[in-house]
């Protein structure tokens, strides 16, 4: 119990830190007031109220056994629970929508995305997190009214009130589709377009450059092989020149396979086996639950790394603000929200800002496919 209390707090203390931390950087940094980052921002909003909200008493209630807050307060942590981890999955789908937008058709993605349209966004996202949660939850609709089985525990004697996540089938199905199943599939949907859109631009760049062939040519001009060893430079030449688009083609799996792996390994196992307990409540264990519903929130750990520590000004930010006492304890001028002319259309994910415009270079295109 001791190992799992320690294990438990580092999981929340990681998520917290980390949220906090994007946050502080978003607000801070000048380079990063960006419109894409305002769903980053909402992000690890979320999942910060994961961490505090949802997961410390999670905590508590899985290590005594018994909840010890109340039986009006449980509705309300279960009412936290589907919204914040739905407002947290919402905005994951969003990021991936503004990902894709911004990287199809930079150039207008300044008119399409504004700041009033982002914030129209987060603020939709949250409005369907708490019609989910919230008003099902306050109306009692959420609970089989036709089940009197008494889910109090007794320990010496003593009865405890037990507080578990137990929903209707309808319920089940009809939050589980809002909160993932409808998500996932748009997600992967617009991952796997941006793989394939990235494979194409590698693909023309290869088309348009030939770098082994440009290479073979300027070494033949300047000398003709006469043996094989000076063959074997010229195979040697095309293939250190052709390297960098095997190296786009491998970063733009790495990214999408880490983006979709990470947040699949860590939802999928929980909504499948939550429509299974709604439906069949002994075929599901208490324990097995536990675990899936803690790798599910695991995934507000994952997130600040996945899309945050993976990006260099991000990176940048964050050993500012913890190495300088006074970078944002002291206050900034906040700035404005708007990008500035220069920065309209440049990426906000890729570890390199890369200006998109009409005339695209080979170079640009590279950055893009590596997404």
């Amino acid at each position: 119990m001791s190992f799992l209390g320690v294990f438990l707090s580092i999981v929340i203390f990681l998520s917290v830190a980390g949220n906090i931390l994007v946050c502080i950087a978003i607000y801070t940094e000048r380079s990063l007031r960006r419109i894409g980052n305002l769903f980053l921002a909402s992000l690890a909003i979320a999942d910060l109220f994961v961490a505090s909200l949802v997961m410390t008493f999670a905590g508590v209630n899985d290590l005594l056994g018994y909840w010890i807050f109340g039986a009006q307060f449980c509705d309300t942590w279960v009412a936290f629970d589907v919204m914040c981890s739905t407002a947290s999955i919402l905005n994951l789908c969003a990021i991936s929508l503004d990902r894709y937008i911004h990287i199809k058709d930079p150039l207008r993605y300044g008119r399409w995305v504004t700041r009033r349209v982002a914030i129209g966004t987060i603020a939709v996202i949250w409005l369907l997190a708490a019609l989910v949660s919230f008003v099902p939850i306050s109306l009692d609709l959420h609970r089989d009214k036709r089940d009197k089985t008494d889910t109090s525990l007794k320990i010496n004697g003593i009865k405890y009130e037990t507080c578990a996540l137990d929903l209707t089938p309808t319920y089940a199905v009809v939050s589980s589709c809002i909160s993932f199943y409808v998500p996932c599939i748009v997600m992967i949907g617009i991952y796997c377009r941006l793989y394939c859109y990235a494979q194409k631009h590698v693909k023309s760049i290869r088309a348009v450059t030939r770098p082994g062939e440009i290479s073979e040519k300027r070494y033949r001009s300047i000398r003709r092989p006469k043996s094989s060893k000076n063959k074997l430079k010229l195979r040697q030449l095309a293939h250190t020149a052709s390297s960098p688009y095997h190296v786009s083609d491998h970063k733009a799996a790495i990214t999408v396979g880490v983006i979709m792996g990470v947040f699949l390994i860590c939802w999928v196992p929980f909504f499948c086996v939550n429509i299974i307990a709604a439906f069949c409540k002994t075929c599901i264990g208490q324990q097995t639950f536990k675990v899936l519903s803690w790798l599910g929130y695991s995934n507000s750990a994952f997130n600040p790394i996945i899309y945050s520590i993976f990006n260099t000004e991000f990176r940048e930010a964050f050993k500012r603000i913890l190495t300088s006492r006074s970078s944002w304890c002291c206050g900034q001028e906040m700035g404005n929200i708007y990008p500035r002319s220069s920065d309209r259309y440049v990426t906000d994910y890729a570890a390199k800002n890369v200006v998109m415009n009409s005339g695209r270079s080979s170079a640009d295109l590279e950055q893009v496919s590596a997404i």
